[in-house]
């Protein structure tokens, strides 16, 4: 019955779609005045113009009858409730109660888990006070200035970008460094800047066993050694933040300085727990409890508010209306904000990693598309880049416009000019130009109607082409918390559409084997098992170059 429901409203979406398909987005604004107030929603300090999508107040109710028919209350309730929503796993999913804001119990297999969240997040603030106030020294009895995160994935992401979007925060706290790459090069670059003296090392593996995280933090190790740290010094040196307690004492790290990964949290959702610690160092203990409260209070939203008014609700299945109806396959994202230039690859993992699949919970293909690619860049840079694509393409993509409005300089000028070019691009995009329009600008300029009537086809910009504009006053901790459980949700949300299991990632798992596997036969030429031709050519290629080395 719940399956005939979903295809019933898919089917209506199909059929709204073909009276759509010849509409115009500046014929709705031309013939409705008040088409943004009504297709505007505000939350949590964040504002959303969903105005320049092509959709009417029936394409919404439609969409919201998806949804409903989808069980999306139901599934998003039995997330913040504990139950075990990552079915191939079986585990729970809550980064939600990691931001919890008050004591209500959150149960995962009969267990009340928020004490362990409490008493985790008060063991960071201890940490992050001690190292903040000058009381951590290292070995040799100076205070920390440096501390090198090293991780992969989630892990490694959330820190930085948040870190980075923060910047004006960041103040009298230890400089933070990310190193996340296998490539030497990167981590060789970083310690030939650092004093092992003064650098204290984050290092969060959950296993205490990636490849990439740990040939790090093992090199960083060695580097320790090679300024004369004995073992028993290490300890003044490191943080782990890993389920694999032993592994890390063996390591060098001591027991007390070792945090818990919990199985609920998935590395892309794990900024909120002690992988944030980076960023409690950077901006503060106060600071990192109001990135918390921010996003504490757009789950609120998430869990309280009717679904056509329900930011996160809106942003997903309009995703879903471009992807699914329009064959929109990408979606970019343009914070206009030097210091949200990371934000795109952060939602791209967060997305891709989560809804990038084509196995249903049921265990039968998905018969739509999924998972579009996010990709983006910061405004207005990319106006000099890929704009031209987006506005005459033969490839639609929908856009996120995100606008702080406040700045955070008093450079002159500057925000204005940023914040008119963000409003341009999105109108732009909506209405475009038609090709009489191009001609006569091209006449009244002086040009000869002949030549005006070639290059204005060349003018001509389709227009028609969605978006939402988000903004909020200030880039603040709490606002970036908003920010990023809206765009968690929304990938939530999408996920529940396409009945997948959004808190999975299979998907990178037989590259990292096959990539142990061909590491361990660099060095055996003769071994060709299970090989191919194009795999051995290859590899011969990389033994010739570093003869001398392997």
């Amino acid at each position: 019955m719940i399956i005939d429901s979903f295809n019933e409203n898919w089917r209506e979406l199909q059929q709204h779609l073909a009276e759509m398909e010849t509409s115009h987005l500046r014929d709705f604004f031309a013939s409705d005045s008040q088409r943004a107030e009504n297709l505007s929603v505000s939350a949590c300090g964040l504002n959303l113009d969903y105005s320049k999508n092509r959709i009417t107040l029936k394409t919404r109710t439609l969409l919201m009858r998806l949804a409903e028919s989808a069980q999306l209350e139901k599934k998003r309730d039995a997330m913040f409730a504990g139950d075990a929503i990552n079915n191939t796993e079986n585990r729970s999913v809550l980064h939600t109660a990691l931001r919890q804001q008050d004591n209500k119990p959150v149960f995962v297999d009969g267990v009340d888990i928020v004490p362990q969240i409490k008493a985790v997040r008060l063991k960071v603030e201890t940490v992050v006070n001690q190292v903040r106030n000058k009381d951590w020294l290292g070995y040799s009895g100076k205070c920390i200035t440096d501390v090198l995160n090293l991780g992969i994935g989630g892990s490694f992401l959330g820190p930085k970008i948040v870190t980075t979007s923060l910047k004006p925060y960041v103040q009298g706290g230890p400089k933070q460094h990310f190193v996340a790459n296998i490539d030497g090069n990167h981590l060789h670059d970083v310690l030939t800047t650092l004093n092992p003296e003064t650098t204290l090392v984050l290092i969060a593996s959950k296993s205490f066993n990636t490849q990439e995280t740990l040939t790090n933090a093992e090199s960083t190790r060695q580097w320790f050694y090679d300024y004369g740290v004995t073992f028993e010094q290490l300890s003044r040196h490191f943080i782990a933040i890993s389920s694999n307690v032993n592994k890390a004492v063996a390591f060098g790290i001591s027991s007390n300085n070792v945090f818990p990964m919990w199985d609920w949290v998935g590395g892309r959702y794990s900024l909120w727990s002690a992988i944030g610690m980076p960023i409690a160092m950077a901006i503060g203990n106060v600071g990192f409890t109001e990135l918390l409260k921010g996003a504490a209070d757009l789950d609120k939203h998430f869990n309280d508010a009717p679904l056509e008014q329900n930011l996160p609700v809106l942003m997903g299945m309009l995703g879903v209306w471009n992807h699914n109806f329009f064959d929109c396959q990408t979606h970019a994202l343009l914070p206009y904000s030097h210091y949200l230039r990371g934000f795109p690859a952060y939602v791209q993992q967060m997305d891709m990693e989560s809804n990038g699949k084509s196995c249903q919970l049921n265990n039968e293909m998905v018969s739509s598309t999924t998972g579009p690619v996010i990709w983006g860049a910061e405004g207005t840079n990319g106006q000099h880049a890929f704009h031209q694509l987006l506005h005459q393409g033969t490839s639609v993509v929908p856009v996120d416009f995100i606008q702080p409005l406040v700045a955070d300089h008093d450079m002159d000028g500057h925000q204005d000019m940023l914040v008119a070019n963000c409003f341009a691009q999105s109108k732009t995009l909506m209405q475009g130009k038609t090709y009489q329009q191009a001609y006569d600008e091209l006449v009244a300029s002086g040009m000869d109607g002949i030549l005006a009537k070639v290059i204005a086809k060349h003018k001509e910009m389709p227009g028609n082409r969605p978006s939402n504009t988000l903004t909020f006053d200030r880039l603040t901790p709490y606002q970036l918390g908003t920010l990023i459980a809206l765009y968690e949700h929304k990938v939530f949300v999408q996920g529940v559409i396409w009945n997948l299991n959004s808190f999975d990632q299979w998907g990178v798992e037989l590259g990292k084997i096959l990539g142990d596997d061909i590491l361990a036969r660099i060095d055996q030429p003769d071994n060709t098992e299970l090989s191919d031709s194009s795999t051995e050519l290859l590899l011969t290629q990389y033994r010739y170059a570093n003869q001398s080395v392997i």
